[in-house]
């Protein structure tokens, strides 16, 4: 009886690891890139607080890939920097983003 229990035990740890992998491969931004209504292209401005999304700078494994440009920024992952008129804006943080953004030179985007 000993040997059944200490099975169940394992198979429900096995069980949990594994759910909580899946929940936290799962990302915030859905496939067409939009986080919370928030198509993420266009115009971006910097905020030190009450921003409509934080984010956190990562080097790998990123909710979004960000190309910075100048001008069009039409594609999801295109941000255009501005200090008004801005589509959205962002807090950078270190801790308890709402995503991750990785900045690139090609190839923007969600995966």
């Amino acid at each position: 009886m000993g040997k059944r229990i200490s099975v169940a035990a394992m198979l429900a740890a096995v069980l949990l690891l594994v759910l909580s992998t899946v929940a936290l491969a799962a990302s915030p931004i859905n496939k067409d890139g939009y986080y919370k209504g928030i198509r993420l292209a266009g115009k971006v401005k910097v905020v030190a607080y009450n921003a409509d999304i934080k984010v956190k700078v990562v080097s790998s494994f990123p909710d979004l890939r960000v190309k910075a440009v100048e001008h069009f920024p039409d594609d999801i992952g295109e941000w255009q920097f501005v200090d008004y008129g801005e589509d959205f804006t962002i807090q950078y943080v270190e801790s308890f983003p709402d995503i991750t953004i990785e900045f690139v030179e090609h190839w923007p985007g969600v995966e």
